[in-house]
């Protein structure tokens, strides 16, 4: 007698959060007040994250204040360590590399620490380009809108990275794509000029409008 059997595949689709710091640029060069940003890409399937994928750029005294805060909210619990501060660095293309990867390894250490990963400081931090003193007013409550509005609207300026992902499934795979895509990705900068009104009406000037994304 021939029996058939009916068998039911479960698969499970594994979070990841992928984080990428590179392409350091001294801005301001030649003046008292340069400095070096580095830009962020970040892609996900996490629930814990508004927005999938994100690009923003940072510059490493933002880090500084980030972990700070961090520590601040996670008590006890220990909050990642950052690479260590130098004052000479801007003709130094190793101290930069060298500090990229500080940054990155910070990122990835932080994205996998709990009590972190919480923060709304550190969604807005990855998620959007608001100023530092924006993010602490939002965090608490004093601005027109939320964290997750924030988010949402910077994510829609920063459409075009979104688009540029092909189609395909969140799976650990996913992972690979990511990372064979970030050539293609190299030069994409941030697009401010459709988004300006939405982030006036959530309190940023001009001039700040101007400067998200700005090399």
């Amino acid at each position: 007698m021939n029996r058939t059997y009916s068998v039911n595949c479960v698969f499970v689709v594994q979070d990841f959060v992928a984080v990428r710091v590179q392409d350091p640029r001294v801005q301001n060069e030649g003046s008292w007040n340069s400095y070096v940003d580095y830009k962020i890409f970040l892609h996900t399937n996490s629930r814990a994250f508004t927005a999938k994928t994100s690009c923003v750029r940072r510059r490493y005294s933002e880090f500084v204040w980030l972990r700070k805060m961090m520590q601040k909210n996670a008590g006890l619990a220990p909050v990642p360590e950052l690479p260590g501060k130098s004052f000479f660095f801007f003709n130094n293309d190793n101290f930069l590399e060298s500090r990229r990867k500080g940054l990155q390894l910070f990122l990835q250490k932080v994205l996998h620490t709990t009590v972190c990963l919480s923060d709304s400081q550190l969604h807005l931090f990855l998620q959007t380009q608001l100023p530092i003193g924006h993010i602490q007013d939002c965090v608490q409550g004093l601005t027109p809108y939320t964290v997750t509005d924030a988010i949402l609207t910077y994510a829609s300026s920063n459409r075009g990275f979104a688009q540029a992902q092909e189609e395909e499934s969140v799976t650990e795979h996913s992972l690979t794509f990511f990372y064979e895509s970030m050539e293609r990705y190299e030069r994409l900068d941030v697009n401010i000029g459709k988004s300006s009104l939405n982030w006036q009406i959530m309190g940023m000037t001009n001039s700040e409008c101007g400067s998200i994304g700005k090399k």
